[in-house]
C-alpha cells in the first residue's frame, strides 16, 4: 500500500529547507535545486508545490502571518484575558515567546529580507500586506478600549502603528542579538502598552 503524503506538513519542510537555503546563499544565489537538496527530496517534487523560490517566500509570510492572526483574534476577543489594555499586552507575550520559540527561522526570514534587498528584490510590499492584519486588530482594540474608557483618546492609527513597530523591533533583536532578553522585551512592550491605559 502506497504511503500517504501529507502535503502541507511536505511544503512545511519546503519551506523551511527554503529559508535556510536563502540564509546560506543569499536570494540570488538560491535556486530550486539548493532547496530540493535540503530538503533530501528531488526538484520535480519541489516544483509539485511551487513554481519558484519567490512563491516559496511568499509561502513563508502567509503561512506564519496567517496563523499567527488566526490565533491574535482568539485572543483579542476573549474578554476573559481582561481588558482591551490586557489583551494588548497577552498578544504582546505570545508575540515575544513565539519569536524566542522560533529564534532561528525569525533569523532565516529576516536574513532573506535583508539579502534580497541588497540584491534588488524588495519583500516590503509583501510583509506591509501580511502585517496589516495585526495593525487593524491594535486598532479595533484600542477604538474599543477609548470607547470603554479603558483607554486614553488618542490617535487611533498612530498608536496601532507604535504597538505594530515596536512588536517588529523586538522580533527583529529577538533574531538578532543574542544579549537581548525576553525580559528587556517585556519591558519595552509594557512601557508602550501600559501608557495606553486610561
Amino acid at each position: 500500500m502506497p504511503k500517504k503524503i501529507d502535503h502541507e506538513e511536505r511544503k512545511e519542510h519546503i519551506l523551511k529547507a527554503a529559508l535556510e537555503v536563502f540564509a546560506q546563499e543569499g536570494y540570488t544565489n538560491s535556486n530550486l535545486s539548493l532547496i530540493a537538496e535540503k530538503a533530501g527530496i528531488s526538484r520535480p517534487t519541489v516544483y509539485q508545490y511551487f513554481h519558484d523560490k519567490t512563491e516559496i517566500y511568499y509561502y513563508a509570510v502567509k503561512l506564519i502571518t496567517g496563523r499567527m492572526f488566526v490565533h491574535y483574534s482568539s485572543i483579542a476577543w476573549d474578554e476573559s484575558r481582561g481588558d482591551e489594555v490586557d489583551r494588548i499586552h497577552a498578544i504582546f507575550d505570545d508575540i515575544i515567546a513565539t519569536a524566542v520559540d522560533n529564534e532561528s527561522s525569525l533569523l532565516n526570514l529576516v536574513s532573506v529580507i535583508i539579502s534580497a534587498q541588497k540584491e534588488g528584490v524588495d519583500f516590503a510590499e509583501v510583509i506591509h500586506k501580511r502585517t496589516a492584519k495585526l495593525s487593524i486588530l491594535f486598532k479595533r482594540l484600542i477604538r474599543q478600549g477609548i470607547d470603554r474608557g479603558t483607554i486614553v483618546s488618542e490617535d487611533i492609527d498612530k498608536a496601532s502603528t507604535r504597538l505594530l513597530t515596536i512588536a517588529q523591533m523586538i522580533c527583529f533583536q529577538i533574531a538578532f542579538f543574542s544579549s537581548f532578553s525576553v525580559e528587556q522585551a517585556q519591558d519595552i512592550a509594557s512601557l508602550a502598552i501600559d501608557s495606553l491605559r486610561s
